[in-house]
């Protein structure tokens, strides 16, 4: 099968979620045979068009020119498939869907939507009325977890196919966290509190270091290990400094995806305090570690985590119950092991192989 997959970033530029899920979906679907087009934005210092790990990807140019350079984008992405002709079109957004239906309609191909998160809970004054006519129009739309599938409901009233994201399990196979410690300078006695992810406010990362200021009144053993970069990181840094915790707070800067594994496995608690949240692969990441995450009770996290077997969901924006939850996982080791169980056994779930399988069956029932 000829697929062609839109998404408006991708690696090596942008490793939010949404992209790193793009990478590995069309990298095993590679892996089973199929001919995979990538289509996305066009970043400096990479080539328009490039063979890698088995699938093609094709960037294209755009204006930062609000709407006129969204349109733009759109119409030159369905240049580039009609060049293709591919057998199907997989947006990876409702945004991306827009091309698909352009595509269906000019040229009776099939397109499918994924919903990944921003785009449905944050939809824009844009893309608002345009939702509706892409997911409408669509032959499949497929929703990361139960709330997205009710909120693209909401926006459509169809059918929808809940497939989550996966995870790579061979990758914390045999892993051990010394390199970390090491780079920290971490004694053996320390314990260590970790967040990846972008710096963004609906992140909700301030609200984790606001936590980080009662846990010290508590332990001074405990140090929060920061690992992403985004627009809030100063404000944050910022805040770091008010707080005077500028000896227990590390920003790591960017980590490869291939890395993240091993400063999971390194710490001993998770910790994502997002504000919204569709999916969250890096749970997953963290539940393939063996660590227990505190999360807030968000989007799709509620699906994921079930409170005191894969660690505990909190209130948005609530410091105390952040804090308290970490506190409490760091000082019975006997809970901690029993969660560190529980999630290696359920990231079992989340394989890409099985994602992959359930997708595939979607793509032949849109031919």
């Amino acid at each position: 099968m000829r697929i062609a997959i839109l998404v408006s970033g991708f690696p090596p530029k942008w490793l939010a979620g949404t992209e790193i899920a793009t990478h590995n979906i069309a990298r095993h679907l590679a892996m089973r045979g199929h001919e995979v087009h990538v289509i996305t934005s066009l970043d400096k210092g990479l080539p328009k068009e490039s063979f890698e790990q088995g699938f093609y990807v094709h960037r294209v140019g755009w204006q930062k020119v609000r709407f006129v350079g969204v349109i733009s984008f759109w119409l030159k992405i369905v240049l580039v498939l009609n060049k293709i002709k591919p057998s199907i079109v997989h947006s990876q957004s409702i945004s991306m869907g827009m091309p698909g239906f352009l595509i269906k309609k000019l040229f009776k191909k099939p397109y499918l939507v994924w919903g990944q998160g921003t785009d449905v809970y944050f939809p824009g004054l844009f893309m608002r009325p345009l939702s509706k006519l892409v997911l409408r129009n669509t032959d499949a739309a497929i929703a990361l977890t139960e709330d997205m599938k009710e909120k693209m409901q909401k926006i459509c009233n169809r059918e929808f196919v809940v497939i989550s994201n996966g995870i790579n399990l061979e990758r914390f196979d045999d892993l051990l966290g010394d390199a970390l410690r090491y780079k920290l300078q971490a004694s053996s006695d320390e314990r260590l509190v970790i967040f990846v992810g972008r710096f963004r406010p609906e992140k909700g990362v301030r609200y984790l270091i606001e936590a980080m200021k009662i846990i010290r009144q508590k332990s001074r053993s405990i140090r929060l290990i920061l690992g992403g970069e985004g627009p809030e990181e100063e404000d944050l840094k910022r805040l770091i400094e008010q707080l005077n915790l500028g000896d227990c707070v590390d920003f790591l800067g960017q980590i490869p995806n291939e890395d993240v594994s091993r400063y999971m496995v390194a710490a001993h608690v998770f910790v994502l305090p997002s504000l919204s949240e569709g999916f969250g692969i890096v749970n997953l990441e963290a539940m393939a570690s063996g660590l227990p995450i505190v999360a807030s009770k968000v989007g799709g996290l509620p699906e994921i985590i079930e409170d005191g077997e894969n660690g505990f969901l909190v209130e948005p924006r609530s410091p105390k119950q952040i804090a308290d939850k970490v506190l409490l996982l760091l000082a019975d080791d006997e809970l901690r092991e029993r969660i560190s169980k529980n999630n290696k056994e359920k990231a079992k779930n989340y394989s890409w192989t099985s994602i992959i399988e359930k997708l595939e069956k979607v793509y032949q029932n849109c031919l």
